[in-house]
């Protein structure tokens, strides 16, 4: 074999930031689990926040009711901010929040726990995540209406850019709509649309000078995703990374090359991993790692890999280590980072950019025209074309047009080692951790200085009030002992709340199958018997804004002719009880990812029961077996979870369901 010119070889570059997206039941527990990490070799932290913290509530609030520590930590305070950092020198960590609508409180409670530490605000470094927009297309943690949650956002890009240099104030995710079903194209297209309404509300600041926007549009980063068509997101990095170039020079007149970087960390996707024959995804998440790394010239420069086994619940830290080692191996064991790029020069890497750059174009100047991101976000169009992408890729998927090994296609399994433990494969966090936490939250309002945080809270209002930036005097209630539910209290009483919209509308034409028709049939015959047509309410307890899974059944059951409610993430048992009375339906569906289906669910049927309202209850999500027998027990007539990818077999036993419930 010929050996390599020496004159290819390169110094090997430096590898990218490696973290482990974590976080869960407390600040304690999660310190231990980032301190633990960081010994194994993880160069930098990723923060996962429970749901309360993400939406501004504090643990005791009833909207909290079973979400406290289930997807992330609980952070309430100062002193928890302080416990989750305490033994790690914040001036020199690099740490990514994933936090939207309560992110400048969370970057003031940083700011005050390194201050607290002996560590400058301008020695940090790190991430908030902080795109609220993609959050009324995704993941649902918003709380505020568009326009006073853009100004939250350049209100942290105008204070970071001089005080926190070192920080990025936005990290404009594209990960959670390709989670949504966006196209390489969508996701091009609409988070930069989202970085484009950044970028023009700073530029439109008073105190934002002219020649600070190339500084800010330097600081923004990305957060993408990566699936399993490698070679495709290969592709979609280096059109990013080109488009991005263009946009900077093109629209914003920045010059300098440092400036100009397509500067992005990612998360492999999560979407994509399976339920059925969990061994396979360490093979996916390996290979999804490669569509970011592989390119030299569209490298990402923060990674985190997901864990084999999310899919089926929260991982372990063992878990967490495995996808960690998969990072170290591929940086310092392989000879990746020692070369030139390899795909400069291909044909059809080239032409493939080409055509993503072309499309993506096209589909952003479409969203321009309708007047930008946020009037996009408001008539819901950017939402209902993800709907319908996520609707095709299901449609895929279920008819073997789109095969995914051990789910739809070889299905013949040995019974794996990692699973026969049962729930032993994840982890559970502890049921006694939330009222842990309120007891924590109260004993913290009872030790602090009241009048110091009620004046602190005042300095905030009159902020607000007077257009001022939100950062300085959110700092100032993080030291005060404010806590996350009256920060986020004092905005929601001046920019209220908002409801952003589905994106579930009607098709104008279904599936067309066989299976699908005969389901049809079903529908219109039960309705026939029961008088009026078969009525279905879909709704999404609790704060889990997660509602890619509710929207495909609402526009499934749509398709096969039943009559759908559904209002959208955020509501409370007594709500969703209160609805399905109020429209008269016949079965009620919930969907949980968040874990908190043992509470939430059950709050359900026992309002139901309370009420004297006989509606049967399905439920879907991540749901352990065990879990799944107890919600059975409890009243639960069908239970699904992401191994049921046929919605036209879901579609059919919900009539079967409804039919129990109503026999002839």
């Amino acid at each position: 074999m010929a050996a390599v010119p020496s004159s290819v070889l390169e110094s090997p570059d430096r590898p990218w930031v490696f973290r482990t997206y974590s976080g869960h039941s407390s600040a304690e527990a999660s310190n231990e689990l980032y301190r633990q990490n960081l010994a194994k070799g993880q160069t930098g932290l990723s923060v996962a926040f429970d749901l309360p913290t993400q939406t501004g509530y504090d643990s005791d609030h009833p909207l909290a009711r079973g979400e406290v520590g289930k997807v992330g930590v609980p952070v309430g305070h100062i002193g928890d901010m302080e416990t989750l950092f305490r033994e790690i020198p914040l001036g020199q960590m690099n740490t990514s929040m994933t936090i939207n609508a309560t992110a400048a409180w969370l970057l003031s409670l940083y700011v005050a726990a390194a201050e607290r530490q002996g560590v400058g605000a301008g020695d940090l470094s790190g991430t908030t995540q902080n795109d609220i927009v993609k959050e009324y297309l995704s993941r649902g943690t918003h709380v505020f209406p568009p326009e006073p949650s853009l100004r939250l956002i350049s209100d942290m890009i105008a204070y970071t850019v001089d005080e926190i240099p070192r920080w990025n104030p936005i990290n404009i995710c594209s990960y959670h709509l390709q989670e949504a079903g966006a196209t390489p194209v969508q996701e091009i297209a609409y988070s930069f649309a989202n970085a484009i309404a950044v970028l023009d509300a700073v530029r439109d600041r008073d105190d934002v000078p002219a020649d600070a926007l190339p500084k800010v549009f330097g600081r923004i980063s990305f957060f993408l995703n990566a699936g399993i068509r490698f070679v495709e997101e290969i592709c979609k990095g280096r059109a990013m990374t080109e488009l991005w170039e263009e946009l900077g020079r093109e629209r914003y007149g920045v010059t300098e090359d440092k400036l100009l970087r397509f500067r992005y960390g990612v998360q492999v996707n999560s979407l994509g991993l399976t339920e059925a024959q969990p061994e396979n995804n360490v093979i996916r998440i390996v290979l999804e790692a490669l569509g970011v790394t592989f390119s030299k010239r569209a490298r990402c420069r923060a990674l985190q890999l997901p864990a084999w086994n999310e899919a089926l619940g929260l991982p372990r830290p063992w878990d967490q280590q495995w996808s960690l080692r998969i990072q170290q191996i591929l940086a310092y064991e392989t000879d990746l980072l020692e070369y030139p790029d390899l795909l400069d020069g291909s044909h059809v890497v080239e032409a493939r950019v080409g055509e993503l750059k072309i499309a993506a174009k096209e589909e952003l100047q479409r969203v321009l025209d309708l007047g930008g991101a946020i009037a996009a976000v408001e008539n819901g169009y950017m939402k209902q074309r993800l709907v319908e992408s996520q609707s095709g890729r299901l449609q895929a998927i279920e008819s073997g047009e789109q095969i995914v090994v051990g789910m739809n296609a070889y299905r013949e399994t040995e019974p794996s080692p990692l699973t026969e433990g049962g729930g032993g494969s994840i982890l559970t966090v502890d049921a006694s951790a939330e009222q842990e936490q309120i007891d924590r939250l109260n004993a913290f309002r009872s030790q602090r200085n009241s009048s110091d945080a009620e004046a602190a809270l005042k300095g905030l209002r009159d902020a607000l009030a007077n257009g001022d930036n939100v950062m300085p005097p959110s700092i100032r209630c993080a030291h005060a002992g404010v806590t996350t539910g009256e920060w986020s209290d004092a905005l929601r009483a001046i920019f209220g709340e908002y409801r952003a919209p589905t994106g579930v509308v009607a098709r104008e034409a279904g599936m067309a199958d066989e299976a699908t028709d005969k389901v049809r049939a079903r529908v219109r015959a039960a309705g026939d018997r029961l008088g009026r047509p078969l009525k279905i309410l879909v709704g999404k307890p609790g704060l889990d804004g997660h509602s890619n899974g509710a929207e495909q059944i609402a526009v499934r059951a749509r398709d096969v002719g039943m009559e759908v409610v559904y209002e959208g993430i955020r509501l409370t048992p007594a709500e969703i009880v209160q609805s399905a009375a109020d429209e008269g339906v016949h079965v009620i569906g919930l969907s949980i990812l968040s874990g908190s289906h043992a509470v939430l669910v059950v709050d359900v049927l026992d309002t139901l029961r309370e009420s004297g309202t006989e509606i049967p209850v399905i439920v879907g999500g991540i749901i352990p077996e065990d879990d799944a027998r107890k919600l059975e027990e409890a009243g639960v007539k069908r239970i699904y979870t992401p191994k049921d990818f046929d919605l036209t077999r879901i579609m059919d036993e919900i009539v079967d369901v409804v039919e129990e419930a109503h026999p002839a």
